[in-house]
């Protein structure tokens, strides 16, 4: 291919500045894109991890929580069996008569059947 020669040899000059100052200012906005993206992500990053961190911290406080509730729920438990058995001992032995008679009676029944 032949290439033409301009009559304006300043010009065609002034293009190709221009056309290569074009891509000189490209490639250093890309450059601070690529900074901007890179401490960006950086900070996320840290953002992220601290978020992480309070949740599990969160986390384990709620658990602690509910594991010390679950712990008083069964020393009452415990507590509320042992003070029903002790009632059902004194009731027994305030009125062993009557005691006596629904144990019998029981053990009566389970045989006939």
């Amino acid at each position: 291919m032949p290439t033409r020669k301009s009559k304006h040899p300043e010009l065609a000059q002034a293009v190709s500045s221009v056309k290569e100052a074009a891509q000189h200012v490209r490639n250093a906005v890309q450059g601070k894109i690529d900074e901007v993206r890179g401490a960006t992500t950086a900070e996320l990053a840290k953002v992220k991890a601290t978020a992480l961190k309070r949740t599990g911290a969160a986390q384990e406080r709620v658990e602690s929580v509910l594991n010390r509730a679950e712990e008083q729920l069964h020393r009452v438990i415990a507590r509320a069996q042992k003070k029903l058995d002790n009632a059902v001992r004194q009731a027994e032995k305030r009125y062993p008569s009557s005691a006596a008679k629904k144990s019998a009676a029981k053990k009566a029944g389970a045989a006939k059947k």
